[in-house]
């Protein structure tokens, strides 16, 4: 929805802060849910949310700040130390359900509940970006009737376009126990093939222990209804967590609301795993103790992300040229760790110069490429990948050189491609001629 900041209450609390980006703040659709939304997400407590703590539907450009949870999120803890057994499945699954609880009980549906939107905190999972999809979904960015989530984790209700419940969220919630298991409920592929799976396939529960695999089996029920309740997971998993040895999820204390004042002498926080459509906010090394700063970004300075145009990723061999990215050494990265007390550093003396940045989009597709990654859009669809995972990036022209086409190759093999239609060779060589310089400056030979 925009740019992410870490920064700091005047009182010196950490909290993170998202400042919509100018074409959602121009639209008034948007404005009129996103203040419903933040009103409604204001009341959300428990211990598994990032709780609101401040929020500005009618600025210039509208910002909403959440209490700031350090930790990695469930996929890349995953990555890092591999699938969870039972036990820690059951207390994972047990604090989501009790998120889901508090945010269904405010009346809020989450739409986008997936594992790089779930912070590992080191007293429990926390749920991030509650209240913010059905906002984005209101917008003209979507087209009426189309799915609005992450493929792989939407129910069927949702990619058929049909009215979305909290049964949604519960369907999500089997979807991310399959993958903290080490699993794909729906397998891997195109976001059209895992959305048509979803409604038409039985999900792949065989990374799923046995004794979690029925209960899992009925949150991924084709009908809403058939669903249990987040209030039914909880007491399942908790009835079966003395066999399996699995503490009930810690709890914390609420987060005290504070007062956010925009300010523009901190830089946007980078997310650190891939996201489909969403926000995240990922810790930032810790730092020596300072006194606190009141450093609180302005909407004015924040860096626009590329505006969102829909998402195709369909597989498909596509020509040089080139740009390679080298492999990565093929060690597992040590398991993240934080200090018991948060640090925030203080602002930066000089602004960080502009990371280069391409956007081309027609009507019906789009392709980005920034700092984090490549994103490729098509009708209401989007696919985002991490530089860390993209082996390499080609385009050429196509269609007597009015249409631009990207393809980008993972080193697992797959590969992703979009076409761009710019009705003129001219502007297709334009689009190139920025876009090289920036495939090089983010993989470099």
């Amino acid at each position: 929805m925009g740019t992410v900041y870490l920064a700091r209450s005047r009182g010196g609390r950490a909290v993170a802060v998202k400042v919509a980006r100018p074409e959602l703040a121009s639209d008034p659709s948007f404005r009129a849910r996103f203040r419903a939304e933040v009103a409604a997400a204001r009341q959300v407590g428990g211990f598994h949310t990032a709780q609101v703590v401040d929020a500005d539907p009618e600025a210039e450009a509208p910002w909403l700040a959440t209490a700031y949870i350090p930790g990695p999120t469930l996929s890349g803890l995953v990555t890092a130390e591999g699938p969870m057994d039972e036990k820690r499945l059951r207390s994972l699954g047990a604090a989501l359900a009790e998120a889901l609880e508090a945010i269904h009980a405010c009346g809020l549906v989450h739409r986008d509940l997936k594992p790089g939107n779930i912070v590992m905190a080191s007293d429990g999972p926390r749920v991030l970006d509650f209240g913010i999809a059905r906002a984005l979904e209101s917008t003209r960015l979507t087209a009426t009737g189309s799915a609005f989530g992450t493929p792989g984790y939407l129910a069927p209700e949702q990619a058929l376009g049909e009215e979305v419940t909290g049964a949604a969220d519960v369907f999500a919630l089997g979807a991310v126990l399959v993958a903290a298991a080490g699993g794909r409920p729906f397998g891997e592929g195109t976001p059209m093939g895992l959305m048509y799976r979803s409604v038409h396939e039985a999900p792949d529960l065989r990374a799923v222990p046995e004794a979690l695999r029925p209960l899992v089996a009925r949150c991924l029920a084709k009908d809403p209804a058939e669903r249990p309740t987040p209030d039914a997971i909880m007491d399942e998993l908790m009835e079966g967590a003395g066999a399996a040895g699995a503490p009930g999820a810690p709890e914390v204390p609420e987060v005290p609301e504070v007062s956010v004042v925009p300010d523009p002498r901190v830089a946007p926080v980078v997310p650190a795993a891939p996201s489909v459509p969403s926000v995240r906010v990922t810790p930032v090394a810790p730092a020596p103790e300072e006194g606190p700063v009141d450093a609180v970004p302005t909407p004015a300075d924040a860096v626009p992300a590329p505006a969102p145009v829909p998402v195709d990723a369909v597989p498909h061999p596509a020509p040089a040229p080139v740009v390679p990215h080298p492999a990565p050494a093929g060690r597992q990265p040590a398991p993240l760790s934080y200090p018991p007390t948060l640090y925030v550093p203080p602002p930066p003396l000089l602004a960080p110069a502009p990371a280069p940045e391409f956007a081309a989009a027609d009507r019906n597709s789009g392709i980005a490429v920034d700092g984090s990654g490549v994103s490729l859009h098509f009708f209401g669809e989007e696919a985002d990948f991490l530089w860390s995972e993209i082996g390499a990036v080609r385009y050429d022209r196509i269609r007597r050189d009015r249409v631009l086409r990207v393809a980008v190759t993972l080193y697992d093999g797959s590969v992703y491609d979009c076409e761009v239609d710019g009705r003129r060779a001219s502007r297709v060589d334009e689009w190139i001629r920025l876009l090289d310089p920036v495939l090089r400056h983010y993989l470099p030979a």
